[in-house]
């Protein structure tokens, strides 16, 4: 008798293989049988019939740092099929910590991921100081994913240099020695690599820059090292790109990354997004990446599956009215949520809202802004034409943008959003979102899951791979369904080194998706409240996993918890 068996399900493996019907056995935790099983018994049954069985997705890029912490479901990442995840991620997190810099590094994370201070400060109990404490805290802790993580350059760079590690003072030969012994202390102790940042938009609350953005290369190669006398460990990084005006060259940002793999014998992964200032560096950056390949290098550029987009309502980090003074004196009341939609209905503020007329150095900006700021729409929309943006829809009507826009805000009782996309947009198509996918050198992630919380909602991003690529794409080509669920289990936990997953394959965890595949739909994002000391972020739930089973427990039916907590921290590569 098999502890669970999901049966009659098309299953699509992982694998790349084309789909198939077929049983899955599971026994204690992991995959022990796949194919037509017939007459065999089980304790658990779940009738996938008529439904789509996936592994399940494993997501590279989130900063669920401090949330793991405390919470144990990590949603929203586990609402969505998520059953493994890998923190650390962009050179910010909270270990190694020295006691009177835990301040310093919850601001850091704040200006950076736009993860409330207020949240992480009540959240976390610092029952740590390096980073081996760190992951003696995670797991001493259960999951409904298995939950990986990465090293920190700011933090590690705060931890040996103090305050001149934090103002990005060069590191001296001993900074550098000690660094890379901290670092060499964590990926021996289980951690899956290092990460950095190089971004000038990373900065901390104080609005200085992340500790390691101007790091010199006999840093990062000296840092790097320890991943190398280990064989074993991911370099992560955010890349030098744009800044203003000035665009750092693709080859030579490259190189760097490119000289130090081959000097490690280990994959550097660093985020790619197309930016609006440089709509085809991302191109020269894929190239250089395959010229690096082909010369040894193992470089992985991160992509995302859709736009990076700002979304813009009554109680999110940003609104679209912030600059118009009758809203301003509105929110300076600090009305409740409720008193604030009681307050917008009134006639007489909407006149006072819709009716502003900005200085003329300022109306260039908000019409360029009315051009590229869309309705989200319900079910959300996040491939829209340029017929939804604000600019057309009131051009239709023979209205005001901002009527459009202050309508949309009202609805769903002051949860209707705007939708604002910033990167992977540039073209008004997520055309160049799918030639990066395509890219054989890209990695799928980028979800962010846990950071932006006031503004950005973008962990969903597994459903939305398999719904929009998949099924629902008007504006251009499908992608494969196989080879979409491939990009999302297999590629991604390969890059990790979770060779235990990402695969229906006996031997294999027993970490499966149950979709039903027909009515598989992202749900509307909507602010909650649900951070430690009240903290605001905004979540997003799906319609159409009718299981999520994490080593071989059913964690979510529905979409409900089901309160079981099979996962744990993950120690290193397997």
């Amino acid at each position: 008798m098999h502890d669970l068996v999901v049966r009659a399900g098309s299953v699509v493996d992982g694998t790349g293989s084309p789909a198939r019907t077929a049983d899955i056995a599971v026994d204690d935790g992991r995959i022990t049988a796949v194919g037509a099983l017939n007459g065999v018994s089980a304790r658990h049954t779940i009738d996938a019939d008529g439904a789509l069985v996936t592994p399940g997705w494993v997501d590279i890029h989130t900063h669920y740092d401090g949330q793991a912490t405390w919470d144990e479901v990590l949603a929203p990442s586990a609402w969505h099929g998520v059953t493994t995840i890998v923190t650390g991620n962009c050179g910010v997190g909270f270990a190694p910590a020295r006691p009177d810099r835990h301040d310093w590094l919850i601001g850091l994370m704040e200006g950076v991921e736009d993860i409330p201070g207020t949240a992480l400060a009540e959240g976390m109990a610092w029952d740590w100081e390096s980073f081996p404490e760190y992951l003696d805290a995670l797991d001493r802790r259960r999951f409904t994913v298995d939950v990986g993580t990465q090293i920190a350059h700011g933090a590690v760079r705060a931890y040996v240099m103090g305050e001149r590690g934090a103002r990005n003072e060069p590191a001296t030969a001993d900074d550098i020695d000690a660094m890379r012994a901290i670092v060499r202390e964590a990926v021996a102790a289980g951690a899956l690599g290092f990460s950095t940042s190089r971004t000038i938009a990373h900065r901390a609350i104080d609005g200085e820059p992340v500790p390691g953005t101007y790091a010199a290369e006999d840093e990062l190669f000296g840092i790097g090292a320890a991943l190398g006398d280990l064989g074993t460990g991911i370099f992560e990084l955010a890349p030098a790109g744009v800044a203003g005006e000035d665009v750092i060259a693709p080859a030579k940002e490259v190189d760097w990354m490119r000289r130090l793999s081959v000097a490690i014998g280990r994959p550097v992964t660093f985020a790619l997004l197309q930016i609006g200032d440089a709509p085809d560096l991302w191109r020269e950056l894929m190239d250089e990446s395959l010229r690096a390949a082909e010369e040894g290098a193992q470089l992985w550029p991160q992509v995302a599956a859709r736009a990076t987009g700002i979304l813009t309502g009554l109680h999110t980090s940003y609104c679209l009215f912030d600059s118009i003074p009758a809203y301003q004196a509105l929110k300076a009341r600090n009305l409740s949520d409720a008193q604030l939609l009681q307050a917008l209905c009134d006639p007489s503020v909407r006149e006072s809202i819709v009716s502003f007329q900005p200085e003329p150095d300022h109306r260039a900006a908000l019409e360029k802004a009315y051009a590229v700021t869309f309705v989200l729409g319900v079910p959300p929309d996040y491939e829209p034409g340029p017929e939804a943006s604000l600019a057309s829809m009131a051009a239709a009507a023979g209205r005001h943008p901002l009527e459009i826009a202050y309508e949309v805000m009202l609805e769903s009782a002051g949860q209707g959003l705007l939708y604002f996309p910033i990167l992977n947009y540039a073209s008004m198509s997520l055309e160049p979102v799918r030639e990066m996918l395509l890219h054989p050198r890209a990695v799928a992630g980028l979800g962010d899951g846990g950071a932006h919380c006031g503004v950005i909602c973008d962990s969903p991003q597994p459903t939305f791979m398999l719904s929009h690529w998949t099924r629902d794409r008007t504006r251009g080509e499908l992608l494969p369904l196989e080879w979409v669920v491939k990009k999302q289990t297999l590629d991604t936990a390969r890059l990790y080194g979770f060779g235990d997953r990402g695969t229906l394959e006996p031997g294999m965890l027993a970490d499966i998706n149950v979709i039903d595949y027909e009515h598989l739909q992202l749900g509307t994002p909507t602010v909650v409240t649900d951070l430690p000391a009240g903290g605001r972020r905004l979540v997003q739930d799906a319609v159409g996993y009718l299981a999520t089973i994490k080593s071989g427990q059913t964690t979510f039916d529905n979409g409900s918890d089901t309160g079981a907590r099979p996962g744990a921290l993950v120690r290193g590569a397997r």
